[in-house]
């Protein structure tokens, strides 16, 4: 690999913007993002990052284009696309990729690393959890607050030599700290992605099917609390079943956290509100089917894959 880095960023809201502006900040990186709904804004003005954490800046990337068809084959492409329609999406990346581009995927729920490696059954993949509290109030205008935390580690990949692999997976984290954000390097990342899982499950389609923040949604009944806490452990039972050690602990730690904050909504409330398709298939239909695949009864966890599809399916016939 050249000292120069071509990396690319294909979904350029909130979390794109932010991982965007990261990678922006070290020299050996030369940015080309895919813009859509906000390409004329980031073309004209480039990107407003408003964060408590890093202060105002504004910065332009290499390169904005609208479609993926415009890019030659980068060193990294950087996948914070909402995971919806994966096979579909994760498709149309070909041009952008050939056998030396490492796919580095941001996003929430779990199994999201499957169409990729099916579709790129060659490259290194890096998968990653983030926990940064972003919004884009308007195209190109991104408000950051003091939630920033990044895990990363490989979905391993046999038809590639380890050594080249923790190469990749070191140089992209050497950007990322380069950009001066958090990040931990983690062998058991799938860990991570199912206690954010976990997270998700409760906290999306709560706040989505009610209409209401995380606070107010606990102090509705006496029945929220443990509601919660069944449907977090049905999680955890499938994750364990999956070969992934999470705790049962796990559930006290959530909720503590969650009681620690303000009443929050979530990205899935936010995408109902707006009339946008929902993140449910990796955050609950990946679950629920290996729920179904290995035996384990999650009834909760069932029910609300099952409410949330029928208003999914609603908001997709609308637009």
């Amino acid at each position: 690999m050249s000292d120069r880095i071509d990396v690319l960023v294909y979904g350029l809201g909130a979390i794109g913007s932010f991982y965007a502006f990261i990678l922006s900040r070290s020299d050996r990186v030369r940015l080309t993002v895919v813009a859509r709904s906000n390409y004329e804004a980031v073309q004209a003005n480039g990107i407003n990052i408003n964060s408590e954490n890093h202060g105002q800046h504004n910065f332009r990337p290499h390169r904005v284009v609208k479609s993926i068809a415009e890019i030659s084959p980068v060193d990294y492409v950087v996948c914070a696309h909402k995971a919806i329609n994966q096979d579909d999406v994760v498709a149309q990346l070909q041009p952008a990729i050939d056998s030396r581009t490492t796919i580095v995927i941001i996003q929430n729920g779990v199994g999201n690393e499957e169409p990729f490696r099916k579709h790129f059954p060659n490259n290194t993949i890096i998968t990653c959890v983030t926990w940064v509290g972003v919004i884009q109030a308007s195209p190109g205008i991104v408000t950051h607050g003091k939630s920033e935390a990044t895990q990363m580690g490989l979905f391993p990949n046999p038809k590639v030599e380890s050594q080249v692999e923790q190469q990749r997976l070191g140089t992209f984290a050497d950007l990322l700290r380069r950009g001066k954000t958090q990040v931990q390097v983690a062998e058991d990342i799938q860990t991570y992605r199912w206690r954010k899982v976990v997270w998700n499950v409760a906290w999306n389609s709560l706040t989505a099917l009610t209409m209401v923040d995380t606070q107010t949604w606990l102090k509705s009944s006496e029945d929220a609390t443990p509601f919660t806490r069944q449907l977090m452990q049905e999680v955890i039972n499938i994750a364990r079943g999956c070969g992934v050690p999470l705790k049962d602990d796990l559930v006290d730690q959530l909720m503590d956290k969650i009681n620690s904050l303000p009443g929050i909504g979530s990205s899935m409330q936010t995408d109902c509100k707006n009339g946008r398709p929902m993140e449910i298939d990796v955050i609950l239909g990946f679950p629920v089917r290996k729920s179904r695949e290995l035996g384990i009864q999650a009834p909760f966890l069932e029910t609300l894959y099952v409410l949330l599809r029928a208003v999914d399916g609603r908001l997709r016939a609308a637009q």
